[in-house]
């Protein structure tokens, strides 16, 4: 659909994880650039108040030099699925390309291609073993002069009432953040063709982050760092696309960076298959 829509002159847009494989996404990326199209993948949650609020705090330094990066989407589901779609093993489906792929995009976004991945992607809930995998934990290594590691996690076995979003910790200070941003369920909340409600991607009182940094005694010292406000949200996908279609911008998500997410988990499928950690 998406080859179609280029060829016959259109720009696209399309949903994440974007393709099932590298291959097919490169493909589509020389397709765009013949086609002098516009060409970009939804990875909408790039503009979670959350994530944006962790880039102000890294932007700042508080943090040093970051040695750990968590990225966290654990629900707790244990019991076997309803017989939908996304319980079928397809291709492109499953825990590591619907959360995953989200997850895994917010660190390549910040720090490009890891040197090597070591993937754990299975089955958690209670009798599966078979169908879509169920979650996926994914380390990104960082080797060189960053030498950093970062992990994904997408799990479906977390009885907690506030699960971990965020851990990052860096030689002066850490980042803790829980809960989800509210944008995906404001939207299923809200009837079609509804404004927006005015406080959209406002998240809930007392959700803040907080920051652990050395104080000027030596201690630790605890410190909540409230969220963006206002929140940038989803919308701002779009203004940027437009922008990019008018020629102003680069278009907010490139399919070439949706293909370096679709390698990173290609080498996790490889690596949780294979039980070693793959080089990229």
């Amino acid at each position: 659909m998406c080859k179609s829509a280029l060829q016959a002159g259109k720009h696209v847009v399309v949903e994440k994880p974007f393709v099932p494989t590298a291959a097919e996404a490169s493909e589509l990326c020389q397709i765009a650039q013949t086609s002098g199209k516009k060409l970009a993948v939804y990875q909408n949650r790039r503009w979670d108040a959350d994530f944006v609020t962790l880039q102000q705090v890294l932007k700042s330094g508080s943090l040093g030099d970051i040695a750990e990066f968590e990225t966290h989407f654990d629900r707790h589901r244990p019991d076997p699925p309803a017989n939908t779609w996304k319980a079928k093993d397809a291709p492109g489906n499953g825990a590591i390309y619907d959360l995953g792929t989200h997850l895994i995009d917010q660190v390549y976004s910040l720090y490009g291609l890891p040197t090597r991945v070591t993937g754990f992607v299975g089955y958690q809930r209670r009798g599966v073993t078979e169908g879509a995998a169920d979650s996926c934990t994914v380390l990104l290594h960082y080797d060189g002069s960053r030498q950093m590691l970062a992990t994904v996690k997408a799990g479906v076995v977390s009885a907690e009432v506030d699960q971990l979003r965020f851990w990052v910790r860096g030689t002066k200070g850490s980042f803790k953040k829980f809960h989800l941003d509210p944008q995906e369920d404001q939207l299923k909340g809200a009837k079609a063709g509804a404004p927006l409600p005015g406080d959209f991607g406002v998240e809930a009182e007392g959700r803040a982050a907080s920051v652990t940094t050395l104080g000027e005694g030596g201690g630790l010292e605890r410190k909540v760092w409230e969220t963006v406000s206002p929140p940038p949200t989803y919308v701002e996908y779009y203004r940027v696309f437009g922008k990019a279609v008018a020629g102003e911008e680069e278009v907010p998500v490139r399919a070439e960076e949706a293909r370096d997410v679709l390698r990173i988990v290609e080498a996790a499928l490889l690596s949780s298959k294979e039980g070693r950690s793959v080089p990229l």
